[in-house]
């Protein structure tokens, strides 16, 4: 008995997707990529504490962070290391200056 909902693989792509004599992966278009939201965030530094330290804060409290002054900053994206930077001002606002971009292979490897 044979399987009835067996169809085309290539019934299920989208138009822009499927394959065309010729084209390679190097042919199709990621533009569909460039809207996705992602979450860019500049961590200047961390701490621990427990939670009777973290009561205790108040106005004009200082949290003592483990980076040092001069250290470069970490640019993350969704959450992943992406770069690092130092603190700019820009236009009244803050800003990080790229000064080393991690390399895609760096980046790969920390996923495993």
């Amino acid at each position: 008995m044979a399987d009835e909902t067996t169809q085309n693989p290539e019934e299920f792509k989208p138009a822009e997707m499927a394959s065309t004599p010729g084209a390679g992966p190097a042919d199709r278009s990621i533009d569909f990529l460039l809207d996705v939201p992602l979450t860019l965030s500049v961590e200047l530094g961390r701490t621990k504490m427990i939670v009777n330290d973290l009561l205790q804060l108040g106005q004009g409290s200082v949290v003592e962070l483990t980076k040092l002054v001069g250290e470069p900053l970490e640019v993350l994206v969704n959450e992943k290391l992406i770069a690092r930077g130092e603190v700019v001002v820009l236009n009244d606002k803050f800003a990080v200056r790229l000064t080393d971009i991690i390399s895609p292979k760096d980046r790969l490897d920390k996923l495993t």
